[in-house]
C-alpha cells in the first residue's frame, strides 16, 4: 500500500464547531530526522491533531516530485 505512505488529513472532526471541518497544515518544528506539522480547524483555528514526517519520507517525496518534473520538462 504505498499510495497511502504519506497520508494528509483535508478535513478533521472539530469539537468545538462539532462538525468535520477543513483544516490546514501548520509546521511547528524541523528536527535533523523530522518533521512536526499541526492540524488546525479553519473555522475556530484549533488543533486537531498531528503529523509527523521522517526524513525519509521527506527525501523520497522530493525525489518523486524532481522525477515528475523532469518528464514534464520543467527544471
Amino acid at each position: 500500500m504505498q499510495q497511502f505512505e504519506s497520508l494528509r488529513a483535508s478535513s478533521l472532526y472539530c469539537k468545538k464547531c462539532q462538525t468535520a471541518m477543513p483544516v490546514r497544515e501548520k509546521l511547528l518544528l524541523v528536527l535533523p530526522d523530522k518533521e512536526i506539522y499541526d492540524y488546525l480547524c479553519t473555522g475556530c483555528a484549533s488543533s486537531l491533531g498531528q503529523r509527523e514526517v521522517t526524513a525519509g519520507e521527506l527525501l523520497m517525496s522530493r525525489s518523486a516530485m524532481s522525477r515528475q518534473a523532469s518528464t514534464r520538462g520543467i527544471f
